[in-house]
Parts: C-alpha cells; sequence; structure tokens
C-alpha cells in the first residue's frame, strides 16, 4: 500500500475510533476540512513529513506511528473539539452537539 493510502486509512481509523466527522477531525487537526477530505481520501498525491506530524499530533501520537506498520490501540484526543455544524440526531459519542427538540 502507498503511504498516502496509509495516511487515508489510518486517518479513517482514528476519526472513527474518537466518534468524530470530518469537519471535527479538520478543526481538532487545525487545518481546512477540504483539504482533510482529500487526505482521508487518498486522492492527495503527496504528503509532507510536516503534515503527517501535524495529522498525529491532536491523538497523542508521534508521526512515526501514524505511518508504522500498527497504529497504536491506546490513542486519545489532546486537544478540545469545536462543536460541528454537521451533526444528525442519532449521532452517538462524547461529541453530539445538543439539539433543540423539533417543532410541531
Amino acid at each position: 500500500m502507498a503511504l498516502v493510502g496509509l495516511i487515508a486509512l489510518r486517518l479513517r481509523e482514528l476519526r472513527a475510533r474518537h466518534g468524530l466527522t470530518q469537519e471535527e477531525a479538520a478543526q481538532l487537526i487545525g487545518m481546512d476540512m477540504k483539504f482533510y477530505q482529500l487526505l482521508e481520501s487518498g486522492r492527495k498525491k503527496q504528503v509532507w513529513l510536516e503534515t503527517v506530524e501535524r495529522l498525529a499530533s491532536p491523538y497523542g501520537l508521534e508521526a512515526w506511528q501514524l505511518i508504522g506498520p500498527c497504529l497504536p490501540a491506546d490513542t486519545e484526543v489532546t486537544r478540545a473539539v469545536a462543536e460541528s455544524t454537521i451533526h444528525y440526531r442519532s449521532r452517538k459519542g462524547p461529541y453530539r452537539k445538543k439539539l433543540p427538540p423539533p417543532s410541531a
């Protein structure tokens, strides 16, 4: 598997593990959501080492851990996650946005 594909796979795994949307993950990392989507989908042709470090940091990982043979099982979000503007009532997890009850 190409390195860009591996990074895409790991980003999806970390995002799912911590119950984040793509928007929340992008905010957590501190990058534009469209750029994050390109990375997570594997459509980015190349990724700089500084970007890999930036992607790994919010999960308490080093760059080598993100692209290593196995992703550590004990990752945790090390920064606060801003509330997303894209949430649904059925969303589960610690970052679920509180929505007002539906009006009749």
